[in-house]
């Protein structure tokens, strides 16, 4: 019996995808659980699993062509099985849909006209005065003796009257550092700049689409706390000092990981989303990472990351961040769509502090700046200390701004009393 193969859907916000590869051709055998083919969605590269066994009959989408989540892109059926002529056609209206659609974005046709001939930009000078005009005050003999010890007279200062520069201004000279000219002062400069339209590829206009939409739909407020990382510091370098796992290096994003596991643990209200009507809560923590892609960001997400100790919790981000990165395998469908909560960390390009956008249908996220030594008084003393900036986004619908402030607090406890991260 034939089978239709149709686009999957690998999340809520996903309406179409992109075949990048067939891992199998035409008249291969399938059978269930065989990887069809890599889907590029809005958020990474996804391997699609067949749920159905035959022979591979008809490809309908080919490579580099986006479809429509739920539309057919290929049929599996057994070897005397017709593929129906209703698909043929279908195939043959998308690529002619698709080829419409490229000739009508194209600019070949009108090139000679679009195109702008792009020089080097040129600086353009206003002056109220000319340039050339400009006249340097010196005696004759100054002049002369400028000339014999090569000395530009611009760059000395005249000692005379009216500024005039004088045989002992120019004796007196010491070459140094060169002065601005005085006949560039007030002189303006504009650079031109060349005018452009960027293009953006799916995932940053899937990216456009989520944030606008959490926006829009989630009523948004911030706490921000401050953390002394100190304590935290030296724990971290304790651990791993003695640590016998030589190949696992404790980072100060796991400490931030497990604290904020052991928060939701404490408050799981936050661990949960607004459906409309009531919150519903979630069974497991699947801890989302916001990780920075040359095509975009993606969150995917540690599952059940409450199981995991500090040693596993490491392990489990960084293989998800190599995996990212198209360093293994690829993230799977639950990995990259069922995050329950997420953090931001933008710490290692020096960021102070900021605020992150909720990813739906998340209740929050919390945004981390760099660890950063500053002066602070403690007993009376100044100390320094090793200082953290956490700012947490949420949802007004699940929580208020004091329930969040409890929360963060929870969140900045766990990190300045960091044992509590080795339970």
């Amino acid at each position: 019996m034939i089978s239709e193969i149709t686009m999957p859907s690998m999340g809520a916000d996903m309406t179409e995808g992109t075949i990048v590869k067939w891992l199998k051709n035409e008249g291969d055998k399938v059978s269930k659980g065989d990887k069809l083919a890599e889907i590029e969605t809005d958020k990474t590269v996804v391997e699609m699993e067949s749920y159905n066994e035959g022979i591979l009959k008809k490809i309908l989408a080919k490579e580099g062509t986006k479809i429509g989540v739920g539309k057919t892109i290929a049929y599996i059926g057994d070897p005397n099985d017709e593929v129906p002529e209703e698909g043929l056609s279908e195939e043959k209206e998308s690529e002619d849909e698709e080829s419409e659609k490229i000739l009508a974005e194209s600019p070949t046709e009108n090139l000679s006209e679009e195109v702008i001939s792009v020089e080097k930009p040129q600086t353009l000078i206003e002056s109220k005065e000319d340039p050339n005009n400009y006249r340097i005050k010196a005696s004759p003999m100054a002049k002369k003796l400028a000339n014999e010890k090569n000395i530009n007279l611009e760059d000395i200062i005249g000692t005379g009257p009216g500024g005039r520069i004088t045989k002992d201004d120019v004796n007196n000279y010491v070459p140094g550092p060169k002065l601005v000219s005085s006949s560039s002062i007030g002189v303006k400069k504009t650079t031109i700049l060349e005018s452009s339209d960027i293009p953006l590829n799916s995932m940053r206009q899937a990216i456009a689409k989520v944030t606008v939409r959490s926006k829009t739909e989630k009523p948004h407020f911030q706490v921000t706390v401050e953390i002394d990382m100190t304590e935290a510091m030296k724990t971290r370098k304790d651990i791993n000092e003695i640590s016998e796992k030589d190949d696992i290096k404790i980072s100060v994003n796991d400490l931030v990981l497990k604290a904020t596991i052991n928060s939701l643990i404490k408050y799981p209200k936050w661990n949960s989303f607004f459906d409309g009507e009531k919150l519903t809560g979630h069974s497991s923590i699947n801890l989302g990472i916001a990780i920075a892609l040359e095509q975009g960001l993606i969150v995917p997400a540690i599952l059940d990351s409450q199981n995991l100790d500090l040693f596993a919790l490491s392990i489990a981000s960084k293989d998800l961040g190599n995996r990212a990165r198209g360093n293994g395998e690829n993230l799977t469908n639950d990995e990259l769509t069922g995050a329950t909560f997420s953090t931001s960390n933008l710490g290692m390009f020096g960021t102070h502090s900021f605020t992150a956008i909720i990813v739906p249908p998340q209740s929050g996220i919390i945004a981390l700046g760099t660890v950063k030594k500053e002066p602070k008084v403690i007993n009376d003393q100044i100390l320094v200390r090793e200082i953290m900036y956490a700012t947490l986004s949420a949802d007004h619908r699940v929580g208020d701004g004091a329930e969040g402030a409890i929360f963060m607090n929870e969140f900045k406890q766990n990190l300045e009393k960091p044992t509590r991260l080795l339970l």
